[in-house]
């Protein structure tokens, strides 16, 4: 578990031009490139499993948008605990204050558990002028997490942040290119982690999870504390829904209130 400050691409990191060049199990999903990073032409770098999870840009930016106004204020710092080639971090990144100008987080943190894609990442966010406004760290982030909130110490300085201040951005895999958009999809059988590994390691703070557009509404109901109202929102693209995200409040304890608005 470390920070990382620049990574080198490495022969797993391809920026495609020609269909040609394209592994054919990829080939639907680099024509749909510019949908997905609209500057891809920039010099935009993936790893050949990132096209099959990667958020499209325009909703990385609108979840960014999102998530800015539906966390309280006094939250901030942002994790991004499946950084993958950046969508989200660089969205997160370039989200403003209500003013349109001043950074609406303090920090930003970007956690990737494989190198070549975090090389990406930074690649991506430096084409974006975001490369140094964001702490990328390169290791897994349930280890990540579990450190910050039982052995801080143990972390490098600038990632021992108050938990008290911080919200948690998650995108995790939904099952690779065998992920089967079912009319509901059952969160419990999502692989490699599902919905009760993930709120768990998550539940005491504010989190916001990006999920399968047909997830069931029901299991994510039943994360919420009583008498708590959330936000599920559908992000769709050219009109055609790709995802959801769930801002879920921290679990209440005796004598605590969450720090979300809702």
């Amino acid at each position: 578990m470390r920070r990382v400050n620049k990574l080198p691409l490495t022969d797993q990191c391809h920026h495609w031009t020609r269909l040609g060049e394209v592994p054919w199990n990829l080939q639907k999903y680099w024509q749909q490139r510019f949908t997905i990073f609209p500057y891809y032409n920039e010099g935009i770098y993936m790893t050949p499993d990132a096209w099959f999870g990667v958020t499209p840009e325009p909703i990385a930016n609108q979840i960014a948008q999102d998530l800015s106004s539906i966390i309280s204020t006094s939250k901030t710092t942002v994790i991004d605990l499946f950084a993958g080639v950046g969508a989200n971090s660089i969205g997160l990144a370039l989200a403003t204050a209500e003013d349109g100008s001043t950074p609406r987080w303090e920090k930003v943190i970007a956690v990737e558990l494989d190198a070549p894609t975090l090389a990406c990442a930074q690649h991506n966010a430096s084409l974006h002028g975001v490369a140094d406004s964001i702490i990328w760290v390169l290791g897994d982030s349930f280890k990540f997490l579990d450190s910050l909130l039982n052995t801080p110490e143990q972390l490098e300085d600038d990632l021992r942040v108050d938990v008290e201040t911080t919200v948690l951005f998650a995108s995790p895999p939904w099952g690779g290119p065998g992920y089967s958009p079912d009319d509901i999809f059952d969160l419990n059988t999502m692989e490699p982690y599902n919905l009760d590994r993930l709120h768990g390691a998550y539940r005491s703070m504010d989190h916001a999870l990006y999920l399968p557009r047909t997830s069931d509404l029901r299991q994510i109901a039943k994360l919420v504390p009583d008498g708590t109202k959330i936000d599920v929102v559908q992000y769709c693209v050219e009109g055609a829904s790709k995802a959801m995200v769930a801002y879920l409040p921290a679990a209440k304890y005796e004598g605590e209130d969450t720090n979300m608005e809702t």
